[in-house]
């Protein structure tokens, strides 16, 4: 559901604000769109938003200044930015700004929902999260998280090698976890959020013994790759982001798996199947029962 969050997409491109628009006016949200970061100030001057979508690249005032002064003015306000080929710095600065997630440009109606959804979700958790590890993880399990944090606190660039620790430890990197990981090494919640969006292979939910992956990019969604996850849900009973009661398969949904040559692609584990069709489904996912 969009609930009554309020969106703002911010973009020198008219193009994309009436994608952004047209696609998540249909799922219900209350969305609007700028054409430039200094009338986004102006705007959010006037009034509060829940959510920013912001373009890197603008003319007068980038989207590095817009969301450096979305994180002093409305720091509440969540930041996802939308990117064709970003520099490493400039991503770099984003991340270290504490974006939550990113939409690539050309962007499938797929993916845009994807990323506004766990967008949404995060935005309307980040208060109401409150509840500490150690109520729904074993002692042994705090104690070697807090190890891991006790050894790369106060190392620079040690955000992604404790994460990539603590994510062996439990599995998945849960908002809690990622709040006692913040904590420990003396950085934003926001910003180990976005690194854990950023970064395929850090998963906010619980994985299955065999972990489904369908691409959702340009070149698969085109060629009909929804059909094939629809298949996926209906044969497993499984929605994306869920695992199965047997614990034997878990669903996700990525923007690019590199492989755009053997459209539609899916992964399952370290395993790549190209050119996708429903029919296939039901014999390749037999070989992992």
């Amino acid at each position: 559901m969009a609930d009554n969050l309020k969106i703002l997409v911010v973009d020198d491109e008219p193009i994309v604000i009436r994608s952004c628009v047209a696609v998540l006016k249909a799922e219900g949200y209350n969305i609007e769109g700028t054409l430039s970061g200094k009338d986004a100030i102006l705007k959010m001057e006037q009034n509060p938003y829940d959510l920013v979508f912001t373009d890197l690249k603008m003319p007068e005032v980038d989207g590095i200044t817009l969301i450096r002064w979305i994180k002093q003015k409305r720091p509440d306000t969540g930041i996802v930015i939308i990117t064709g080929y970003p520099s490493q710095d400039t991503i770099k600065d984003a991340l270290e700004l504490g974006i939550i997630d990113y939409v690539p440009k050309p962007f499938t109606p797929a993916v845009l929902l994807d990323v506004t959804q766990r967008a949404v979700e995060w935005v309307k958790g980040k208060v109401s999260v409150t509840e500490e590890v150690k109520e729904e993880f074993p002692p042994s399990m705090i104690q070697e998280i807090d190890r891991v944090i006790k050894q790369y606190k106060n190392k620079p660039g040690s955000s992604i090698p404790a994460l990539q620790r603590c994510q062996q430890i439990v599995g998945y990197l849960p908002p809690v976890v990622q709040k006692r990981i913040a904590r420990g090494l003396n950085i934003t919640p926001a910003e180990i959020h976005s690194i854990v969006t950023f970064y395929s292979f850090f998963t906010m939910k619980p994985r299955g013994d065999h972990n489904i992956r369908i691409c959702l990019g340009t070149a698969c969604y085109v060629k009909r790759v929804e059909e094939v996850l629809n298949k996926i849900k209906e044969d497993l009973k499984l929605e994306v982001g869920e695992v199965t009661e047997d614990k034997k398969f878990s669903l996700e949904t990525v923007r690019c798996l590199g492989a755009c040559g053997l459209a539609p692609v899916m992964v399952i584990d370290d395993e790549t199947y190209g050119a996708m069709s429903p029919k296939k489904v039901p014999e390749i996912i037999e070989q992992y029962k």
